[in-house]
């Protein structure tokens, strides 16, 4: 394994360092939350001891609880979304195989691969046809020693959905090629239309990724999952978490569990409440001449494009926009796309940040105009 750092840590908000930001839009969750302000409480007789190696049984009910055709017995915890897609691509992936990365996509999901040192096909999002996959260039990138396809839906950075024909699509075309569609759900349970279906309760060639850090703003506990209905791919995935970590934290399980017991009141306060947060965004973009976007359908991020010459001094704007104005977003080096897009993220700041940031935004693109 050859590892480098990903960009987007190495820029992130703690490594530049938050005193230096006053309107940080660069987060991608709703803002973090308090044990208070979830209703969470520690007994002091819990017991520090080995947790169940799968994760605590009823937690992993939770996670597939409405899911038609999931159980328990098909959820894997893991260390976060991160953990789990590392667990997936060592498993899955050697220096002789070869995946295709729906691009851009959550960094793990190049990352790791790379290091690994294994084939990697990109196929890019564009902007023009709103942010929409491609199945022609799937196919097309397709191998014989393809073992993976991996997409993010709701998508990270833009926010999009993808329609379910195009994932019953999708799922077939893993099927018939005998490789695995992996599907990033993180977003999942903040989608402002009709939400799709987990993909991993629709084949076996499936497997689906989610986590607690972004739509419940719990990313300090560190739990996430993975679904699979293949047995024989499971135990293979148990093993390597065997292997690092054994099992769990338990107390973050216990914070997991009761976060998912109140999943429903949660969502119901959340998904109001982004929904208006989005509004904000979208009366910014229309007002705002050198800035437009894809309005995103899910999750809390989007992916706005500055309309700006060639000539456009990408670092210099960045630069400015955070020594003179105070606010931090997420370029778009950071997914491995031109400067020119930034990822904005509006669940994670007050409101009144979000909106300060906005017209920071604003004010530092004055000179472009």
């Amino acid at each position: 394994m050859k590892y480098a750092r990903m960009t987007i840590e190495k820029e992130s908000p703690e490594e530049y360092g938050y005193d230096r930001i006053r309107h940080n839009l660069s987060e991608s969750s709703i803002a973090d939350q308090t044990l208070a302000e979830i209703g969470v409480r520690i007994p002091d007789d819990v017991k520090l001891l080995y947790g169940e190696h799968r994760g605590d049984p009823a937690l992993r009910a939770l996670v597939v609880g409405q899911e038609p055709g999931l159980s328990a017995d098909h959820v894997l915890m893991t260390a976060g979304a991160a953990g789990a897609l590392f667990l997936i691509s060592t498993t899955l992936l050697t220096e002789q195989d070869h995946l295709v990365v729906v691009r851009p996509n959550y960094a793990t999901n190049i990352e790791t691969p790379r290091a690994i040192g294994c084939a990697i096909t990109f196929i890019d999002l564009q902007f023009e046809k709103g942010f929409a996959i491609d199945l022609d260039e799937i196919v097309a990138a397709l191998r014989p020693e393809t073992r993976i396809i991996s997409v993010t839906c709701p998508h990270n950075p833009t926010g999009t959905v993808m329609q379910r024909g195009d994932l019953d699509r999708l799922i077939a075309l893993a099927e018939r090629h005998g490789c695995f569609l992996l599907v990033d759900e993180t977003y999942r349970d903040l989608s402002y239309g009709t939400k799709l279906p987990s993909a991993a309760s629709l084949s076996k060639s499936t497997i689906s990724v989610a986590s607690l850090s972004k739509a419940y703003g719990v990313p300090g506990i560190r739990v996430g999952w993975l679904v699979t209905q293949d047995a024989a791919l499971y135990e293979r995935l148990l093993a390597a978490k065997e292997q690092i970590a054994i099992c769990g934290s338990v107390l973050d399980e216990l914070v997991a569990l009761q976060m998912l017991q109140s999943r429903e009141a949660f969502l119901a306060r959340v998904l109001p409440d982004m929904r208006a947060r989005l509004d904000i965004v979208q009366q910014w973009i229309d007002s705002e001449p050198l800035v437009d976007w894809v309005r995103p359908s899910g999750g809390v991020v989007g992916f706005p494009r500055i309309n700006v010459p060639a000539s456009f001094d990408a670092a210099a704007f960045y630069k400015a926009l955070l020594d003179d104005y105070g606010t931090y977003v997420g370029p778009g080096h950071w997914f491995e796309m031109p400067r020119t897009f930034f990822r904005i993220g509006f669940g994670w700041p007050t409101v009144a940040e979000l909106q300060g940031g906005l017209k920071s935004i604003s004010s530092a693109l004055k000179p472009y105009r």
